[in-house]
This record gives structure tokens, sequence and C-alpha cells, in this order.
């Protein structure tokens, strides 16, 4: 069986070394001592660890049920969910008005990374609550907090996204659910939804779903589309439960992965639903959700990379096969390990260093989350609204690609079920098409974006990255070579794509757009490089200070020279694309296909 071991050590390094959080001037900030931290993350990891990683299979291979309208989750998951709940891991960066610990939401993304890599499926569950609380938080009436909020911080009722529907998946302008307005106020529900990620389960007294419908009358398109809660049991005045809503389970989808979690088709006939926020500006409050759950998608390819590779290092270091053509390593035994051999070693520092390359980029993005919703800072807020398609995307490319790297390291035993490399694979490809298809990602950075706000976040972007390549350039030579120069010459490549767009996108629309895909990977590539720039930094000062743990550090500069090394050039290939233009991409008629 697969196990997974929660890398405290490595979010401690970046959270206190390389974003130095308790510097930061954001509300919260100055209590995120390390002791602190520390102590947050060793019990999340040992409940991960311990208790959801043994799990992860279990969900692959039974699923879930659907019986007499009810579904039923696989053996563990009920008792498991019992368990989070008690810890109060579902309300952590959640308001303690309302049951929450009021914690900063970078700690939160630490912690959710560290459960999603143990059980991405049941990790889904809390995972989606979180996301429709925050859009009741956010645009719901005081009336409706109350009467929600609580619960759902505590996870005894949990949350639900519906937003595609069968003849309608991005464009959801075309979406037919209907609302009919109420006497007293409340409105009636009446369509079908797919794609439901934990639309029915047995781990909740009740299931709270936001759902966009269109209101009788509303404008055509998307401008008239509006945002109802709908629960599963209807609420009473009084808080208590009272009858079941006009909402049940079609049936559970047959996926590809993610098996624990239950993926739903969703009726809704005539259901009591309420509306949150203004009508017809459904989407303005269901991407408060959105974002937050695209860098949760964002984590999910990440978290499922790191799982991968934990299990595909210890299978290169235990499995005998073939000689060190330098020299034999294991002269006594048959064969030596894995790991000696080069192609073995190029695949292990591949999904290394994605890994932590990632980890610390989404942490980062979490606390210009922070930044922006408890300082107020606006700037925050426009750098990580261009950087949200580019974690979403981009990671999750790359997250599942390191999957299959890590299922490759096993040969023919990681095609078997057997040995579980393949529910990795099977749970990342997930992340890569829902909340937005990565090519919608793509397209929602270059044509929108980059241009918001006249430019002025990507800008920031460059400037920051200019900012530390000039703050520590001069001081080591080797440093300079290794990270600065890689770092420049990548950041330099990005800016020149996006001079292509300029001056060619105008002219032509097709000419930015066929090369918005390239551009999200070298997006990511630059900020990977930036994230590797900084943590090479932090790993130099901290041996320069003396620091007792020798070799995590060194191994960290190890890691991230092969990273400027080896994949941030990329950067060129993908620029070299981007300068093609249309032409090649839109030549064919589409009956010549």
């Amino acid at each position: 069986m697969p196990r997974y071991t929660a890398p405290t050590k490595d979010l401690q390094f970046v959270l206190h070394d390389v974003l130095n959080v308790t510097g930061q001037n954001i509300p919260g900030y100055y209590e995120l001592e390390a002791d602190f931290t520390s102590a947050i993350l060793e019990e999340a990891g040992k409940l991960t660890s311990e208790v959801l990683a043994p799990l992860n299979v279990v969900g692959d291979t039974e699923g879930c049920v659907l019986e007499n309208g009810v579904v039923r989750t696989p053996t563990g998951f009920k008792e498991a969910f019992e368990q989070v709940k008690e810890g109060g891991w579902p309300g952590l960066d959640m308001p303690e008005e309302y049951g929450g610990q009021n914690m900063p939401y970078v700690i939160g993304t630490a912690v959710g990374e560290m459960f999603s890599s143990a059980n991405m499926a049941f990790t889904m569950y809390q995972g989606l609550t979180h996301g429709a609380a925050s859009a009741i938080l956010a645009h719901g009436t005081e009336a409706q907090k109350d009467t929600y909020l609580p619960k759902m911080v505590s996870c005894d009722w949990t949350g639900t996204m519906n937003l595609t529907e069968p003849h309608c998946g991005t464009d959801l302008g075309l979406m037919r659910t209907k609302a009919e307005p109420q006497d007293d106020g409340s409105y009636k529900i009446t369509g079908q939804k797919i794609f439901i990620s934990a639309g029915e389960h047995d781990m909740s007294e009740n299931i709270i779903h936001l759902v966009l419908a269109k209101i009788t009358g509303a404008p055509e398109g998307i401008k008239g589309v509006s945002l109802f809660i709908v629960p599963k049991i209807c609420v009473k005045d009084d808080g208590s439960l009272g009858a079941r809503n006009g909402v049940a389970v079609g049936k559970i989808e047959e996926k590809m992965g993610i098996h624990g979690n239950s993926t739903c088709v969703m009726n809704y006939d005539e259901a009591t639903g309420y509306l949150l926020g203004d009508a017809h500006k459904g989407m303005r409050a269901m991407f408060t959700m959105m974002n937050e759950a695209r860098l949760g998608v964002g984590m999910q390819g990440m978290s499922q990379a790191e799982a991968a590779y934990q299990n595909a290092l210890d299978y290169a270091k235990d499995r005998l096969q073939g000689r060190d053509v330098t020299g034999a390593k294991n002269p006594e035994g048959p064969a030596d390990p894995l790991i000696v051999h080069p192609d073995i070693r190029r695949s292990l520092m591949d999904q290394k260093s994605f890994a932590e390359g990632a980890r610390a980029f989404i942490l980062w993005g979490s606390t210009l989350i922070d930044a922006a919703h408890r300082g107020q800072d606006k700037d925050a807020d426009g750098l990580v609204s261009l950087l949200t398609p580019v974690i979403k995307g981009f990671l999750t490319d790359q997250g599942y690609d390191m999957t299959v790297k890590a299922q490759q390291v096993y040969g023919g035993h990681g095609y078997i079920e057997e040995w579980g490399m393949s529910q990795f694979a099977r749970d990342a490809r997930i992340a890569m098409i829902y909340e937005g298809a990565n090519g919608v990602q793509a397209l929602d950075l270059v044509g929108r974006k980059l241009a918001q706000d006249g430019g002025k976040h990507v800008m920031a972007f460059f400037d920051l990255v200019k900012s530390f390549i000039k703050e520590n350039a001069g001081q080591d030579a080797e440093f300079d070579a290794q990270f600065l120069e890689p770092l420049k010459a990548a950041s330099k490549d990005l800016q020149a794509a996006g001079m292509y767009f300029m001056q060619n996108g105008m002219k032509n629309p097709n000419n930015a757009l066929s090369g918005s895909y390239d551009f999200m990977h070298m997006f990511g590539h630059v900020c990977l490089g930036l994230m590797w720039a900084k943590m090479g930094k932090a790993a130099q000062d901290a041996l320069a200070n003396g620091a007792s743990d020798v070799d995590f550090y060194e191994s960290k500069l190890h890691t991230g020279r092969y990273y400027m090394a080896r994949q941030l050039p990329a950067t060129a290939l993908h620029l070299s694309r981007i300068e093609t233009g249309a032409d090649t991409v839109m030549a064919l008629d589409a009956a010549n296909f």
C-alpha cells in the first residue's frame, strides 16, 4: 500500500525562511511564530498520515454507492470525518463568530496540502464546504450567515457548488435551470446539474447546495444568472431541520478517479431556494467560491505529485535493477538500486523540484489572499487574480505529468493496481479539467488578466522579479550564475511573449489566443523560478548563519540548481512557439481534420 509522510519541515521552511510570515504586515501574521505553526502542522500531519492516507486506497477501490436515494461513502470515511470535525480542521481559517479559529488563509492552505496529499477524494467534502461557506460569508445576509455558517464551519452541514448542466459546461450563459419567485421571497428551483462533487453522501446531516439558475424574465446569457442557497433539508426559523427539499440525486457518475468522492447528477424539482447576493449577479457571488476553488485545485495537482513522488522515491531506493555504469554501488547484492541510474535520478529530480517549487508558489499566493482580505491590499488582490489561472492551470498540468513520471519509476509494477500508483495519476487528472479546464485558464490569463487595470498587475510581477534580482545580485558569483541569471533570462522571455501579444493580438486576436497555453506554462515556470531563487537564497543564508541541518539546506540548493538548469529553460521553447502566431494553428479547415 502506498504511504504518505507529511512534509512538515518543508512547509515550515517556506513559511518562515522564505516567506518570513511573522515579518509581514498582514493582520494575524504576527502570531505565526515557528513553534505555533509547527504544532499545527505536526498535528495535522499525524492525522493525515495515520488516518486519512490509509483510507485513500479504500476510497479508490470501494467508491461510493447510491442506495434508495442515499449515497454511502467508503468504509472508514464517516469515522475519519468525525475525527476531522472534532479537531476543528474545517474551520481553521474561518471567523470565530461562526465557530472557526480565524487563522490566516496561508495556514489553512498548508494544512490543506497535507489533507489533499493523503486523501484527495475525502478532503473534497470539507474543501467544497469551505468554498460554499466563503461565498455565503461574502455575499449572504446576516440572517443567512447566522443560519448556515455555524453548521457549515463545523461541517455538521456540508456544501456544494452547482454550475454545470448537461448541455453547458464553461458557457454558463446557456443554462436552463429556472428560479420562480414566490410570495414569501423564496424561489422554486427546477433543473438538472451534473458533475456535482459531494452532491449527496452520508457524512453530514444536511447539504447546502449553491445553485446557479435564471430567474424568470432574467436577461439572456450570463448576465441573467443568479445564485441560490438550496438546502437538501429545509431549515426552520429556529435553525432546526424541517422537511426534505425538492432536490434528489439522479445517479453517481462513473469516473476515472476520485472514486471516494460522490460526483452526482442532481435533480431540482421546485426545490425551495433563497437568493444569495443580488439578482442576476450570480457569477460575481460564485466567483468568490471559484477563485478559492481554483487555488485549491492547483494545490491538488501539486499534492498528488508530492504523494506519488514519495512512493516513487521509496521504490527507487529499494528496487534492485542493473548496475551503476560507473561501478557497482551494491557489490554484495545481485544488482544496484534503481536510484543509481541517471535517468531515474532525472525523473525523481523533476518530481522533487516541481513539488517543492509549487508548494512555495501556492503558499506565496495564499499570503497574497491574506493581504487582500485581511489587509485590504488592492495590489495584492490584483496580483493574485493574475496568478490564479497560472496556479490552477500550470500546477495541475505539471502535477499530473509528475504522477505519471512517478508511476514510470515502478516500470510494470506501476501499471498494476496492487502498487497503488495509478490512483495518483487518475486522481490528479481531474484537476486539469474541473473549476475551469486548463485551456480556459490560459484564455482567461491572456484574454482578461494581462490587460486588467491597464496591465498594472503583470507589470508589478515583473517588478517583483527585477527587484529580487537587483537586491541579491553581486553578492555571490555562483548564486548569480546558477539562480539569478536563469531567472532573468526566463523573465525576459515572458516579457517578450507579452510584447508579441500586444503587437500582434490587436490585429488578429488568434495570434494571442493560439499562444495562450504556452504563455500560461511560461508564466508558471517563471513563477517557480522566482520561488526557487528565493528558496536558494534562504538556504544559502541559513548555511551562512550556521544552521544545524546542513543536509536539508544543501539539498535545497541542489534541487533549486536542477530546476533552474533543467526546467526553467523551457520558457525559450514556449516563446518560440508563441512567436509563430496563429497561421499554422488555424490554417486547416475544420472539414479537413
